[in-house]
């Protein structure tokens, strides 16, 4: 089968397209100083399926990240998803940012993510929730952690080795395909956003 995967949650947008072949074409796409990255995710699904002589009819399966990340990068993953799917009569998978994260290094890592307000994502054998950084600090305690950039000195303090994702140039859209390989495909009214915080409210 053909997957399309695409992630806008974390720093830059990760598309990947496997083949059935099982080649795996890949793009990453950073902000510049106009717009977030994700304001780039419909025309680089465009450019990666029509440099590969694709339609979107020939996708079979379409993977994103759900969260937990940018608020903006998790609406537009699964939006975007939601509404291919639907229009292709295909089938999706949704992955969570902390699980794609995990399998960086392909061993047994702790996932923390910055998930302010004093507190931390966390991912150990699964989603932990959003954890008070008093409590973090205990769970690392000795371990190898994937953290991102403004946790990394914190998580550096008590880890036995804390290693930032976004200070290297990991394959993450193709995390995200290959592990889509192995879930459950569902119907695109069954893919939700995992906000594990309530997004904020603006105004008074």
């Amino acid at each position: 089968m053909n997957i399309l995967a695409f992630d806008t949650c974390l720093n830059k947008t990760y598309v990947t397209l496997l083949l059935k072949n099982g080649t795996a074409k890949n793009k990453i796409i950073e902000s510049d100083g106009e717009n977030y990255h994700s304001a780039y995710l419909i025309t680089t699904l465009v450019k990666i399926l029509r440099e590969n002589n694709l339609t979107p009819k020939d996708i079979d399966v379409v993977a994103t990240d759900i969260g937990p990340g940018s608020f903006t990068g998790i609406r537009a993953c699964t939006t975007v998803a939601r509404v291919l799917t639907q229009q292709l009569s295909a089938k999706t998978v949704g992955v969570s940012s902390l699980e794609i994260l995990s399998q960086i290094l392909k061993s047994d890592d702790v996932v923390v993510l910055d998930a302010r307000k004093n507190k931390a994502y966390v991912y150990d054998k699964g989603i932990l929730g959003a954890v008070e950084l008093e409590k973090v600090d205990e769970i690392v305690r000795g371990r190898v952690v994937i953290t991102d950039n403004s946790l990394l000195e914190r998580i550096s303090k008590n880890a036995k080795k804390a290693i930032s994702y976004e200070q290297n140039d990991y394959p993450l859209g193709e995390i995200l395909a290959l592990t889509a390989l192995k879930k459950e495909q569902t119907d695109w009214k069954m893919l939700k956003p995992l906000y594990i915080q309530p997004p904020p409210v603006f105004g008074k």
